[in-house]
């Protein structure tokens, strides 16, 4: 049997790192990594190029290597200190655009999206829960939000113009494992958990390793759609703090906002009054579809998710 070509592109980040690895242990597959920067540690087997999402080497690299299927987790997460809008944008929006151009112009058989729950927006009057039947509402304040909500319409174009070219589109819950960090973790590393009065702040957990194993499964089924990956259940801020044996920080919306207005302005913090919305109206994802349509079982629900997440910060060495 000939083994099937995979691209990954973001192979090197958190989530990347952990599916080429996936990809390695497996006889059937031929994996190509591609990032910006060479990786630490390279995989016997695999082969990395390297390269920005947005240039015209992305184009040679798929020509080169004719994968059948692409994995697309490029995006920026977690922008840095020195980051802008219009970079965030050239690399979520537009280097997506340029993949799927050479995606298409090479005849790739399909191509697997993370997008994510943000792209339902943050907003009021999101239902309690959430089905991929719902509006994307990504909030332009939000660039990740936005950026995301940007690419499903593209590919909404692509489904219309380029059938041919098969789609996976995984709409992505909060991430969790054993060494993740970033602003929702750092959240709960808080000695007083943050809760605005008059809302629970709901958070949906996936482990990552059903995150993998869902990525997995779509290269290997015949499933295509738009799909959301959670664990069963949700935790609401006071649940969480609960779990962690900690207080919440109850604050009334209009104070919280002022604070961050304030705090922005003189400098104290990359937040302003736009992530009240981000605490207050969390989306929180319908995963039915993902079991019964897609086939995929989370092994975990996000309360299980959470607890593992926790497990791992009590036995990592305390920090100096």
């Amino acid at each position: 049997m000939t083994a099937r070509r995979v691209l990954v592109t973001g192979s090197s980040g958190y989530l990347g790192s952990q599916v080429v690895a996936a990809l390695e242990r497996r006889s059937d597959v031929v994996t190509i990594a591609l990032d910006l920067r060479a990786p630490a540690q390279r995989l016997p087997g695999v082969a990395y190029e390297t390269a920005d999402i947005r240039s015209a080497e992305v184009d040679a690299i798929v020509a080169l290597h004719r994968p059948e299927v692409v994995v697309h987790l490029a995006s920026i997460v977690t922008p840095g200190k020195n980051s802008s809008r219009e970079f965030e944008y050239s690399v979520d929006v537009g280097g997506s655009r340029n993949l799927l151009e050479a995606c298409v112009r090479h005849g790739v058989r399909r191509v697997i999206l993370s997008s994510s729950g943000a792209a339902y927006g943050y907003h009021a009057d999101n239902p309690a829960w959430l089905t991929e039947d719902d509006a994307l509402r990504g909030n332009q304040a939000f660039a990740y939000a936005w950026h995301k909500r940007l690419v499903e319409e593209m590919l909404d174009g692509y489904r219309a113009q380029q059938p041919q070219l098969e789609q996976v589109v995984l709409r992505i819950g909060t991430i969790l494992g054993a060494t993740v960090n970033n602003q929702i973790t750092d959240l709960f590393k808080k000695p007083r958990l943050l809760a605005i009065r008059g809302s629970d702040s709901p958070f949906v957990f996936i482990h990552d390793q059903d995150v993998v194993g869902t990525i997995l499964h779509g290269i290997d089924a015949p499933n295509t759609g738009i799909f959301n990956v959670a664990g069963d259940g949700k935790l609401s801020i006071f649940e969480i703090a609960a779990r962690l044996n900690k207080r919440c920080l109850v604050l009334p919306a209009w104070l919280l906002r002022s604070a961050l207005w304030l705090l922005k302005k003189l400098g104290l913090t990359q937040y302003g009054p736009e992530q009240l919305d981000f605490l207050r109206y969390r989306p929180v994802l319908d995963n039915r579809r993902l079991k019964t349509v897609f086939g995929y079982v989370p092994k975990l629900s996000s309360a299980e998710a959470f607890e593992l997440w926790c497990a791992a910060q009590r036995q990592a060495p305390p920090r100096r």
